[in-house]
């Protein structure tokens, strides 16, 4: 190095990066100023973004599907039937004579119930007899003049055309016989109707009428009903889902909610052998003895089909089902809070609760008090709806 280049001044470059560092010191923290002020707001606008979202969005309450719970048997309502039971109509027209029985009276089969006085049915009787007599002498003569021209025509005291007509007119009275005879004995049953009989042992249970009243042949009031409770039949309706599993001979219990503690034995005798379209149950029909006339008839009771065990069907709250023009759906909700409609089959009505035999799983949320503005795809904040407190339902 010269001499001339040591004396030669030294740039200032120790001031210059010293300004550098100063000025993106400087920068920095503006921008660290910045980012202090921007983060906060962006935060907020994200906050007070997503509460606008959550609060557009509806909240719901969900529910999943619950098992019905296991008993011993299947127990399912029922209606209490007489054994034999029947309306007693009047056949003949006129005017109630006699009433020997009232409501709960116990008639043999044959016992007169009442009596109808019918004098136009007597007049009529009267004058039949009156017509058939006279139609018998007309063919008694008939008859004579027919035996004596067909022996006059074999020696031919008479024309074969003559005897014809003869024997044609014997026959012809012997018709007119016939029929007024048959008349008589129409007449004669008609006027039999008007002492009411009844068709077979039991009990009556209504009585419509009383002395004096006018009664019309074929009319739609009912004189009396005769039932026979004895024996009495008991009619459940089966679900579908358990159908399969009813067989005559197979044995039940009978209960009666005010007769606490008493359990009556039935026996399946027979069944619909059809499920019924509008419910889809199976009619079953059992028999109960009743010999001390403990059991009123037509009253309502429970059977629990010992054999039958319950199948793993779900139930769901009845206002979890939303029942709309394409048939009863639920609304399901997913972990995303997406919303899907799903038609459903419903069975038994619990009140409460409503078995579902298809179109929900156990694991599905189901949404309570769907609204109608509910579509598929809709979004929502979904709650879980508090379980009933099991003993506090026991305790009611």
């Amino acid at each position: 190095m010269s001499k001339d280049d040591t004396n030669k001044p030294v740039p200032q470059k120790t001031s210059s990066g010293r300004f550098a560092r100063f000025s993106f010191a400087l920068l920095a923290l503006a921008l660290a100023a910045g980012a202090y002020g921007f983060i906060p707001r962006w935060h907020q606008q994200t906050t007070l973004k997503n509460e606008a979202t959550e609060r557009a969005m509806p909240t719901v309450s969900v529910v999943k599907p619950s098992p019905l719970p296991s008993s011993a048997g299947l127990l399912l309502p029922a209606e209490i039937k007489p054994w034999v039971e029947a309306p007693i109509y009047a056949r003949a027209s006129g005017y109630l004579k006699t009433r020997h029985v009232d409501i709960g009276s116990r008639v043999e089969q044959g016992q007169m119930l009442a009596e109808i006085e019918a004098p136009e049915l007597q007049q009529q009787l009267e004058q039949a007899k009156a017509q058939l007599a006279q139609a018998e002498a007309a063919k008694d003569l008939s008859k004579i003049t027919a035996e004596r021209w067909e022996k006059l025509v074999k020696s031919s005291g008479v024309s074969e055309q003559d005897n014809a007509e003869k024997q044609a007119d014997y026959k012809l009275k012997t018709a007119a016989a016939d029929s007024a005879r048959a008349e008589l004995h129409r007449l004669e049953e008609l006027v039999s109707f008007t002492r009411i009989v009844a068709p077979f042992s039991g009990t009556i249970t209504t009585r419509n009428v009383d002395v004096g009243d006018l009664i019309a042949a074929g009319s739609a009031k009912e004189l009396f009903h005769l039932s026979q409770t004895e024996k009495l039949r008991i009619q459940a309706q089966v679900p579908q889902t358990m159908a399969h599993q009813i067989s005559v001979e197979q044995a039940a219990e009978m209960l009666i909610p005010e007769m606490s503690g008493r359990v009556f034995t039935a026996k399946i005798v027979r069944t619909a052998g059809a499920m019924a379209a509008d419910s889809r149950t199976l009619l079953v029909e059992m028999e109960v003895d009743n010999e001390k006339q403990e059991i009123l008839a037509g009253s309502y009771a429970q059977v629990r089909f010992l054999e039958i065990k319950n199948d793993e069907t779900l139930t769901l709250p009845s206002n979890a089902i939303a029942f709309r023009s394409d048939g009863p759906q639920i609304a399901l909700v997913d972990q995303g809070g997406k919303v899907a409609l799903k038609p459903v089959k419903l069975g038994r009505d619990y009140g409460k609760t409503i078995e579902v035999l298809t179109g929900v799983k156990s694991s599905d949320r189901v949404i309570v008090n769907p609204s109608d503005s509910l579509t598929d795809g809709s979004s929502v904040t979904a709650i879980e709806s508090p379980k009933p407190d099991k003993k506090a339902e026991k305790n009611k």
